[in-house]
């Protein structure tokens, strides 16, 4: 279904919402399965900027699939302005007449909740849901549901979903933006998926590990700088300088570090060149 076209999608309760941003994606264009990942569901919607976030979140970790149980309010334009180059995303939105309706097609659904129950359910903490849903999509789509800003979800809303997630905060200050909880959901939801397995983004420019050669050049130009400002004057040199060629064997630079420090070490013994033939 294309944004604001009424179709199925699913809804639930979070921990309290307000007006967050959020980041860029480190890993642009790299997306899971949807089958592997979760429905992003959330129930009566208030605020633009409250979607807006949860769409972004939602393209930061890969979820690709979005269902809004009667918004109070939804523009794309608004949305995309807000949150940043996903248009393709927002194109995809669901919007639905009900939570039933929202999660009709879903074999398993987890709801974000803060609230004590005093009926007997089951609570998971974030962590274990994702793992819980990552395992449950194996048989068929699976949704994390978010509720409203103000009031969460009702107890016949939260009875239509599996399990009930509550965030761990500090009791005194208990509720989270709706965006806060949906980011904590939706970046375990990518850890469970496999997503931290992606490597980290390799140096733009690496060069080859330094060579022997390129570090005892190195070492002769710092024992010249050092000699040059008298730092051998009350220490022995031998020592001072085998302790310098431990630190920097620890520190392992490759080629273009170690022609950097080369270089400083070179400049100290210019620069007192030059001040000496000035001062004389």
């Amino acid at each position: 279904m294309t944004a604001g076209r009424r179709g199925s999608g699913a809804a639930g309760q979070h921990q309290r919402e307000g007006n967050e941003g959020s980041t860029e994606s480190p890993h642009p264009g790299t997306v899971l399965s949807q089958h592997v990942l979760p429905i992003l569901v959330l129930v009566n919607p208030q605020d633009i900027v409250n979607i807006a976030s949860a769409v972004r979140i939602a393209k930061n970790f890969g979820i690709e699939r979005i269902r809004l149980v009667n918004p109070e309010v939804f523009d794309p334009y608004r949305i995309e302005g807000i949150a940043h180059n996903t248009a393709d995303l927002v194109a995809r939105i669901e919007i639905l007449d009900s939570l039933e309706a929202a999660i009709a097609d879903c074999v398993f659904t987890a709801v974000l909740t803060a609230r004590e129950r005093a009926a007997k359910r089951t609570v998971l903490r974030p962590r274990e849901a994702a793992a819980t849903l990552r395992h449950e999509a194996a048989a068929g789509p699976v949704a994390i549901v978010a509720g409203r800003e103000d009031s969460g979800l009702t107890n016949a809303e939260l009875d239509l979903c599996h399990v009930l997630v509550t965030i761990p905060t500090d009791p005194a200050h208990p509720s989270l933006n709706l965006a806060q909880a949906v980011a904590i959901m939706a970046y375990e939801s990518w850890v469970a998926s496999g997503g931290e397995t992606f490597p980290l983004k390799p140096p733009r420019n690496q060069a080859a590990p330094a060579t022997a050669g390129q570090l005892e050049q190195l070492f002769a130009d710092w024992a010249a700088a050092l000699t040059a400002i008298d730092f051998f004057k009350t220490r022995r040199p031998e020592h001072v300088m085998r302790s310098f060629r431990e630190i920097l064997y620890r520190a392992a630079p490759d080629g273009r570090e170690a022609s950097l420090l080369r270089a400083m070490g070179i400049e100290v013994v210019r620069f007192l060149e030059r001040t000496i033939r000035r001062g004389s």
